[in-house]
């Protein structure tokens, strides 16, 4: 099988400033929390361009901001305790991966303004009111995912005409990934795909999950973007080339650790700018 790698660079970063902040008297050590739902070593590429975001504006780690990380490698049922522990830690802004780590700041906090870095679908799954008016404390960008669910499906399509299988690799924990897969399922009904749902909730499912598409005589594989599949991207994408099974991926990470092809928003960029919303709102925005 020879490999091809659509790598697409899309992001979305539509959000509002939160309610105005009180302006940060100069010469302060700025707390700041970073709160993930993956491990530090899942993706060092996104986090240093995170680090270099807020350089670029003047914020230096160790200097004049602090960074208080939490990451709740991989098992999402952790991220309340963590969102608790930055809120009592009383950092002044709260940097949030994914969609799982966001709603569990904002269940945590009413007042610390929390910046989403790379949310699937913040308006459906209820962290903001809408794109051009968040409301609350919660604010920053979106992968935007939702809407690429038939996308990704008609390139599977365009490169296996044939396919009347696919098998869809979701993690159930997190809430916008419902959406996704609905999507997904509603543009299969139209391209006349049989989806084969193969769920996960932690790390330790995808050793009994992933044998399944396999068994079910799926043609392909479309794996939906999230911190969980992320994180364990060299396991499925080895799944996939050791079985001959074709797959479409959410990020370019993905196509970058061996898979076939990826389209989806760039995280390096999303997280890049984030400190942009974490700069206007330390300066009172």
């Amino acid at each position: 099988m020879r490999r091809r790698a659509f790598i697409g660079t899309l992001t979305a970063a539509l959000l509002a400033a939160p309610p105005t902040a009180e302006p940060q008297p100069a010469g302060k050590v700025t707390p700041i929390g970073f709160l993930s739902p993956a491990s530090s070593t899942t993706a060092p590429h996104v986090l240093e361009a995170f680090r270099q975001g807020l350089r670029d504006l003047g914020y230096v780690e160790g200097q004049n901001v602090v960074i208080e990380y939490r990451y709740a490698d991989g098992r999402a049922e952790r991220l309340p305790d963590l969102a608790g522990e930055l809120v009592s830690l009383k950092v002044d802004v709260i940097v949030a991966s994914g969609t799982p780590a966001p709603l569990a700041a904002k269940n945590a906090t009413k007042t610390i303004p929390i910046v989403m870095a790379s949310a699937g679908d913040p308006v459906g799954t209820g962290l903001v009111a809408s794109l051009a008016r968040p409301g609350g404390n919660v604010t920053g960008l979106s992968t935007l995912t939702p809407e690429l669910g038939r996308k990704r499906l008609q390139l599977v399509k365009e490169v296996l005409p044939g396919v009347s299988r696919v098998a869809v690799l979701w993690n159930a924990a997190n809430p916008y990934t419902v959406l996704l897969v609905r999507e997904t399922e509603a543009a299969a009904r139209t391209l006349g795909v049989q989806v084969q749902s193969l769920e996960v909730r932690g790390p330790d499912d995808f050793e009994n999950v992933l044998p399944a598409a396999i068994s079910g005589a799926a043609g392909a594989l479309v794996v939906v973007d999230d911190p969980l599949t992320v994180a364990n991207r060299m396991r499925i994408t080895n799944f996939a080339a050791r079985n001959r099974l074709p797959a479409m991926y959410g990020f370019r990470e993905f196509a970058e650790a061996g898979g076939l092809m990826a389209f989806g928003a760039n995280l390096a960029d999303l997280y890049r700018r984030a400190p942009t919303y974490v700069d206007k709102i330390l300066k009172g925005a």
